[in-house]
């Protein structure tokens, strides 16, 4: 793990990049500090990953709603104030969501 010095972040300064889903689309905006990875990611209408995903998160829900699908077909709905946590390797998931959903994502070398 890197030492990070105190610093903010001005989210309405850091550059969106567009993801295409299966349906719908991602929008990143990404700071990459060493190992640590944070995002905030707001995912359109009817957004459907495009992928199922072994990465680990901690992906805590800001505005709106969606569900977070395993690949044994569990599916939890995470809404406004809640967050889920999960290791590198520990589950296959993708997101979905009909309404939109903002998130902020945190990721990096230390849910290895």
């Amino acid at each position: 793990m890197s030492t990070i010095p105190f610093q903010t972040i001005d989210w309405s300064q850091i550059e969106k990049t567009e993801h295409i889903g299966e349906t719908g689309t991602a929008y990143w905006q990404t700071i990459q500090l060493g190992g640590l990875r944070v995002r905030k990611v707001v995912y359109s209408k009817n957004y459907l990953a495009d992928h199922w995903c072994q990465k680990g998160h901690i992906v805590h829900c800001l505005k709106g709603d969606f569900i977070s699908e395993l690949d044994n077909g569990e599916k939890m709905t995470l809404t406004k104030g809640m967050t889920y946590i999960v290791s590198d390797d520990m589950s296959s998931h993708r997101s979905i969501t009909t309404k939109g959903v903002e998130l902020l994502i945190i990721d990096g070398d230390f849910l290895v």
